[in-house]
């Protein structure tokens, strides 16, 4: 099981700052990524803590569902600015969207 150390942050990190533009990973997907299949919840815990490290494109990741992350009302905005969309319940259109890594 990971823990919530440098190298997990600066290896999450690394992966998000891949995401390209237009695009988007899920917390799960980077957990992956990152050697760490089971620990999406951890993916979303070091991206909450970024801005101490560097500047991230971490609003480029969702839940599996394509949804944002709760409290971040910024978040869409940043993602349909980059021409992403949106399906009538308000998750990102995973299918038109996702990164093919």
């Amino acid at each position: 099981m990971a823990t919530l150390n440098d190298e997990f942050l600066y290896q999450v990190f690394a992966i998000v700052e891949e995401i390209p533009l237009g695009t988007v990973a899920t917390y799960g997907q980077i957990a992956r990524l990152s050697g760490h299949d089971k620990n999406a919840r951890l993916v979303g815990k070091a991206l909450s803590l970024s801005e101490y490290f560097g500047k991230y494109p971490c609003h480029r990741v969702v839940s599996s569902q394509g949804r944002c992350a709760p409290g971040w009302f910024e978040q869409k905005d940043l993602l349909t600015q980059e021409g992403i969309t949106f399906k009538e319940n308000g998750c990102v259109d995973l299918k038109k969207h996702q990164w093919k890594m």
